[in-house]
């Protein structure tokens, strides 16, 4: 039935094919392949604001990645996932939905980060939105956005601590002052042969006062059926995605000189179910005693002021944001599923943000940036861990008031204050000097609150003990206050010896802020002569080396740009695991270093043909451990960091004119991600141990196919995610407790898209 009608929508697109009089293009139907003179000439001319001024991509002096809707549209790419997979040495590390981690050049210990800062920063206009490891970060939905920039290597001058390897930015579009504007995109698929994907968005740009006062409304909805069986729940198609949300944006500019935005988002993402499979149960199975959960809800305030001074340019953003957030896991796995043992963990985060700056207008002998950020957050968490009633009452074990034999309530407070300016000098119009400083300083304590509880449940379960549980009050405590402050700087020397060719060296350092270890001082019930849990850890630090080349060759119709790193990262933070009762903390250990190369090539080799090429080569190791350090975090010397050799993907777009009032488009993605692994080798707290959940992802491909055509204001497109259905493992679980630990590309998915635009 969900075959016929995916049929049925596309034979709607056919029949709208054949009868529309009037044509135009929708972002990347036709655009993105046009291949003429005018887009050779805009090859590598993109403009982005990775430096927080407007600037050509080729100029800049650091490595970026930019899409914008037309690219991102042409591309399929609606997500994290397609993101990582167009950028040379980046990798997503995704167990499911709303759980992501980005790792950049090498720069990761493993793929989850428990307890830990993210190495890359994820912002959303201004908002930073990446956090530790073990909590949900949202899929944020990219429909009618101005510009996905990824900015590779340490970016702690102008973007703060949590950029320790590199920053993604998305940057939503602002109102259009003097035209009215819509669009609506939907988006049908079938995976495997029952399972629907249904995606619906829309925008409305409403001029008010023209020229001074526009409103521009964004709305979306996703209803995406999953494709896993929940062999424990028996639930069929267990992992379906439910996300919608929206968001207003008002922007009034009653002069020349001065411009007021006010945004309005909010998202709710809601995975049904995890989509972590066990290999061992056969295709696209998982198991849990209940769904996984990793919900997600943003909510976001901002207002943007920017007025333009004689000769430079003030902006200042303030954003308050709420994220709530569940965390329920079945940890079954931890003791080989012999005990129901769980967590059920809801998050709510409050987090303010203001940062003002001042650019000078670009263009002069000198360009500076100078500006200040600070940042108030609250996370507060609830820890209930579970059993279940089934497993009570078989083992006999009583005195619970239900099911949790563990509450626990608490929460964290965490500040940053920086400030921050770089400034360029131009020595000729052909050698300049770039230098970058940020000060920060922050702190994180954590607190637990009064009113929870806890008790020998995992004991008594484990050695089979009947009867009823003692619960013991967990008093109100404070944590240690961890606190930082350091400089973050950088470096680069840029030499343009023509007008189609820019080189630089850089210098860039950036850090982590310390880390606060919620269950600090508490000893293990199962064996009290484990390690007390420390504190937590101080800050890392990360120097890198890079030397780059931006060009335009063949008369504007090549654009090549490659980047050579080299990377020191030491005081390095990790999650350790208790051994007695994988209670997961945060420590530091010795150093490590990464080395690659990047490229990417951009190419119009004949009319109508757009051809892009991008790859990387990496290899990061630790180099520096004590044999204390390597008994608590389970590295050793030589071992590798959670990062592929080798990545790439081909692109290739060839549009030409189908009639005289139709064109069209064919797009195909090739896109390779060479093994890793996903922790480290030993167990932690048994140097010697291979752990048994130590494992690497498979070496993949991934083909991305589309055909499409814009006709006026309509534009229809077919397309195949994962042509060949491959099935490799993409993501694994570096701790025992999951007993469905590996992740898997989404099965061949085949779709139709059907847009308008006026």
């Amino acid at each position: 039935m969900k075959a016929g009608l995916l049929a049925s929508a596309c034979a709607v697109a056919l029949v709208a094919f054949s009868t529309t009089p009037t044509l135009a293009q929708v972002a990347g139907a036709g655009e993105q392949g046009r291949g003429d003179r005018k887009d050779a000439e805009l090859v590598g001319e993109v403009v982005v604001t990775a430096t927080r001024r407007p600037e050509k991509l080729q100029d800049v002096p650091l490595s970026v990645t930019a899409f914008d809707q037309k690219e991102l549209t042409a591309k399929g790419i609606v997500g994290y996932e397609g993101l990582a997979r167009q950028t040379p040495g980046v990798v997503l590390n995704r167990a499911t939905a709303n759980f992501n981690n980005f790792t950049a050049r090498g720069i990761a210990t493993n793929g989850y980060g428990a307890n830990l800062q993210s190495t890359v920063a994820v912002y959303i206009d201004e908002l930073p939105i990446s956090t530790i490891g073990n909590t949900t970060v949202l899929d944020p939905n990219l429909f009618d956005v101005e510009r996905v920039e990824f900015l590779r290597g340490p970016q702690g001058t102008l973007f703060g601590s949590g950029s320790l390897s590199g920053a993604l930015r998305i940057l939503t579009k602002a109102p259009n002052l003097s035209s009215r504007e819509g669009a609506a995109l939907v988006d049908y698929g079938l995976t495997g042969s029952d399972s629907l994907r249904q995606r619906y968005n829309g925008m409305l740009n409403l001029p008010i006062v023209e020229d001074k006062l526009a409103l521009r409304v964004v709305g979306f909805y996703r209803h995406e059926e999953g494709y896993l069986d929940n062999v424990g729940t028996g639930v069929h198609n267990s992992n379906t995605l439910v996300d919608w949300g929206g968001r207003a944006n008002l922007l009034w500019k009653p002069n020349e000189r001065l411009s007021v935005k006010a945004l309005f988002s909010y998202e709710d993402s809601n995975p049904k179910d995890s989509s972590m499979i066990s290999p061992a149960l056969g295709r696209e199975r998982r198991i849990s005693d209940r769904p996984d959960l990793f919900v997600g809800k943003l909510r976001t305030h901002n207002v943007t002021i920017d007025y333009q001074f004689d000769g430079a340019r003030l902006t200042s953003s303030s954003t308050y944001s709420k994220f709530d957030q569940k965390f329920f896991v079945d940890l079954a796995g931890t003791f080989g599923g012999a005990i129901a043992f769980a967590l059920d963990a809801g998050g709510y985060q409050k987090t303010f943000v203001e940062e003002a700056r001042l650019a000078s207008d670009p263009g002069g002998k000198v360009d500076w940036v100078v500006g200040g950020f600070y940042l108030d957050r609250r996370l507060d968490v609830d820890y209930f861990y579970r059993s279940n009633p089934a497993f009570l009452t078989a083992r006999g074990i009583t005195g619970l008031p239900d099911e949790y034999y563990q509450r626990q309530y608490t929460h964290f407070l965490s500040h940053e204050k920086a400030a921050f300016g770089q400034l360029t000098y131009r020595f000729t119009d052909k050698v300049w000097a770039t230098g970058g400083i940020r000060y920060g300083k922050v702190d994180s304590q954590g607190f637990t609150e009064a009113g929870g509880y806890n008790s020998a449940y995992l004991t008594n379960a484990l050695l089979g003990i009947r009867g009823p549980l003692a619960l013991v009050p967990i008093a109100a405590a404070t944590g240690v206050k961890a606190t930082g402050s350091k400089p973050s700087f950088k470096v680069s020397l840029s030499y343009k010896p023509s007008s189609a060719l820019t080189t630089y060296a850089t210098v860039s350092t950036g850090f982590r802020t310390p880390v606060v270890n919620a269950f600090a001082g508490r000893p293990s019930l199962v064996n009290p002569s484990d390690l007390i849990i420390p504190n937590g850890a101080s800050s890392d630090d990360l120097v890198n080396y890079e030397l780059g080349a931006k060009g335009r060759f063949l008369n504007g119709r090549l654009a090549a740009n490659v980047a050579v790193y080299l990377i020191d990262w030491s005081n390095i933070q990790v999650q350790a695991n208790r051994v007695s009762d994988s209670v997961q903390f945060a420590t530091n250990i010795g150093a490590a270093r990464s080395k690659g190369i990047e490229l990417e090539l951009l190419a119009y080799p004949a009319k109508g043909l757009t051809v892009g090429l991008n790859g990387s080569l990496n290899e990061a190791k630790v180099t520096e451990l004590s044999p204390a350090e390597a008994a608590i975090s389970g590295a050793v010397v030589g071992a590798r960091l959670a990062s592929p050799k080798v990545q790439g993907s081909l692109f290739v777009n060839y549009g030409w004119d189908l009639t005289p009032n139709a064109k069209a488009n064919l797009s195909v993605v090739v896109q390779h991600v060479g093994s890793y692994p996903g922790s480290f080798p030993h167990v932690p707290g048994q140097p010697t141990v291979t752990s048994p959940t130590y494992g690497f992802t498979d070496s993949y491909q991934n083909v991305n196919a589309t055909f499409a055509v814009a006709m006026g204001q309509t534009t229809i497109g077919v397309y195949v995610e994962n042509l060949f259905d491959d099935h490799s493992i993409t993501y694994v679980h570096p701790e025992a407790f999951l007993a469905s630990r590996f992740a898997t590309m989404r099965p061949r998915t085949a779709g139709v898209r059907l847009g308008y635009a006026f």
